[in-house]
């Protein structure tokens, strides 16, 4: 499910920026030995961390169905923090191109089933349905030097962004049983 989401963002943002730039790398491996420059994206958008939203840990994990209950575990909500950073020829080509990243976010933050063109994206036709919201994440100048000292590398021209509630939930039921219909009470007698 992760890959599916960046993919779609990938896409979208391709067919917006009307080049085929942006691509799933991770910006860490941008100058490292045995990387080829030519394979390396202009624009490559990194995931740099995934966080579970609390706020939705404590939801309901059981299904009633006329008379039978069924458990399964609750969906897991994730933001996922992902990163662009733009590896053009110049310095000029690669802040202008920040800008229309910036744009098209502006525009669109939701992306939804109906809403997202997600034609060559594997495995996503598997996918029910699936909606999450894309935000501008600021980091603080510290964050931002620890961000890019992890990375190992220098700091290009970049935005960070949070993609929030990607649910996941596998189909999977955990136990099953019949819904309390009837309470009896029963006496202990003692003799």
């Amino acid at each position: 499910m992760i890959y599916e989401m960046l993919q779609i963002l990938v896409e979208e943002l391709n067919v917006y920026l009307d080049e085929n730039a942006v691509g799933l790398a991770n910006i860490a491996e941008a100058n490292a030995e045995g990387t080829p420059q030519g394979n390396f994206p202009d624009i490559p958008l990194s995931l740099i961390n995934i966080q579970e939203e609390f706020a939705l840990k404590n939801t309901r994990n059981n299904y009633v169905n006329g008379t039978s209950v069924t458990y399964k575990n609750p969906k897991v909500f994730l933001n996922l923090f992902i990163l662009f950073s733009l590896n053009k020829s110049t310095y000029t080509e690669s802040l202008k191109s920040l800008t229309k990243i910036i744009a098209f976010f502006q525009g669109k933050k939701v992306f939804t089933q109906a809403n997202s063109n997600y034609e060559n994206v594997d495995g996503v036709e598997n996918i029910k349905s699936f909606k999450f919201i894309v935000e501008l994440y600021t980091p603080t100048f510290e964050e931002l030097n620890f961000i890019w000292g992890t990375l190992g590398g220098k700091q290009a021209p970049s935005v960070l962004y949070k993609l929030t509630l990607l649910e996941i939930e596998r189909d999977v039921i955990t136990k099953e049983g019949s819904v309390v219909s009837e309470v009896s009470k029963n006496t202990l007698i003692d003799n």
